[in-house]
């Protein structure tokens, strides 16, 4: 009887799972929402007066997610003045939604990916997983691995989507 081979361990190709750098630190939500005058309208008085009650401690160490889920219209200095409370305390403010900002920490966390690493390389980016990556994720590292990798494919390394390979 002969040994079972694993042809995929042997191949030689670099599997690489982009969920590995998505932010493990707390995301927070901001929302502007809950300081307007009837739920409508933005008053500066007041906001500064709320502003200042404001807990910020809740959002140490944290990133936030400045947004208003209402449908007001908000003026940019208010969007700015919270960005000044927050920023002293927090690892980063966005503006936009919590998702939003779960990708682009996912995309920062991506420019630490070292492209000469892969010269050569064949390389499958894995294409399922727990947490549904965004397809800019997925888009930055094909351009990423582009000029080194020998040849990247999407999915699994048992199963593939030739994707890329250099002449």
């Amino acid at each position: 009887m002969e040994p079972i081979v694993n042809k995929v361990a042997d191949s030689g190709i670099i599997s690489l799972d982009l969920e590995t750098f998505f932010s493990k630190d707390p995301i927070m939500v901001f929302d502007l929402k809950d300081y307007l005058f009837m739920g409508l309208i933005l008053k500066e008085k007041d906001f500064r007066a709320a502003l200042l009650t404001t807990d910020w401690e809740k959002y140490r160490e944290s990133y936030v997610a400045v947004t208003c889920s209402a449908d007001a219209i908000i003026p940019m200095w208010a969007n700015m003045l919270v960005a000044v409370y927050l920023t002293p305390i927090v690892k980063g403010v966005y503006f936009g939604t919590e998702a939003y900002v779960k990708e682009q920490l996912l995309l920062n966390a991506m420019d630490t990916i070292n492209g000469t690493d892969f010269t050569d390389q064949r390389v499958v980016v894995k294409g399922c997983g727990e947490d549904p990556v965004p397809a800019s994720a997925y888009v930055k590292i094909t351009t990423l691995l582009r000029p080194y990798a020998k040849s990247i494919m999407y999915g699994e390394p048992c199963s593939t989507v030739p994707l890329y390979k250099k002449k």
